[in-house]
């Protein structure tokens, strides 16, 4: 029995069951939404394709390579259909660690509006990154789709929203790519509301955003040469 990628892949399972019963993958018994973590030997562990939830194990999370090739897994299932969008965020980001792509609730209502989120409040700027960018669409799953995020990655964000499709948050570990999706849909909400009033909707000044950029910058290149 394979025991290498066994505390990834238990991880991976543990996250995801959290997210689709805390409703991030748009329902509680569906498939939608995918969860991965990048290993030591760089190898991904991401969750499988059209598979309920509740319904998997651990042995049907999969290990799959750089070339996307299976290294381990249910030979009954596939890996996600988007391990291709997560591979290419691993690929440019040598800072992220962990995947997070979810259909939340209010994240998507921007995903549909294709509006991106300015700079709203600085904590969360500092988690996030100063706009949470809207990634152009393609069909789920297709390689157009992890080309169009390729193109969004060097503003070193933590969050992104796909267009009509949902949001993609990263992370250094699992459990802060879980908490960068919960500080969107937080952010989400509020400029949801916000915007709703018919009020000017103020962000943060020009300055502030400027010196949040230049401290995530150096804080992300000091973190890699380490």
């Amino acid at each position: 029995m394979a025991i290498k990628y066994d505390k990834e892949k238990a991880l991976v399972l543990e996250t995801s069951l959290w997210l689709s019963d805390q409703g991030y993958f748009g329902t509680h018994r569906g498939t939608g939404g995918n969860v991965s973590v990048r290993t030591g030997d760089s190898a991904m562990v991401i969750t499988p394709s059209s598979v309920k939830y509740e319904e998997i194990s651990v042995g049907d999370v999969f290990v799959v390579g750089p070339d996307l090739a299976v290294i381990e897994g249910n030979d009954k299932l596939k890996p996600s259909v988007e391990s291709g969008l997560h591979s290419i965020i691993y690929s440019q980001r040598p800072d992220v660690n962990a995947v997070v792509h979810t259909h939340q609730t209010y994240g998507s209502v921007f995903a549909v509006i294709n509006t991106p989120i300015p700079a709203l409040f600085d904590e969360v700027s500092f988690a996030l990154g100063p706009m949470v960018e809207i990634i152009p669409y393609a069909l789920s799953g297709t390689p157009e789709l992890a080309e169009n995020v390729g193109t969004k990655l060097s503003n070193q964000a933590n969050a992104y929203i796909i267009q009509n499709h949902g949001i993609l948050a990263l992370g250094k570990t699992l459990q802060e790519a879980v908490l960068h999706a919960e500080l969107l849909e937080k952010v989400a909400h509020i400029y949801y509301l916000a915007l709703s009033t018919g009020k000017t909707v103020t962000t943060l000044p020009e300055s502030t955003v400027g010196m949040v950029a230049a401290i995530r910058d150096y804080q992300i290149k000091k973190a890699l040469n380490k």
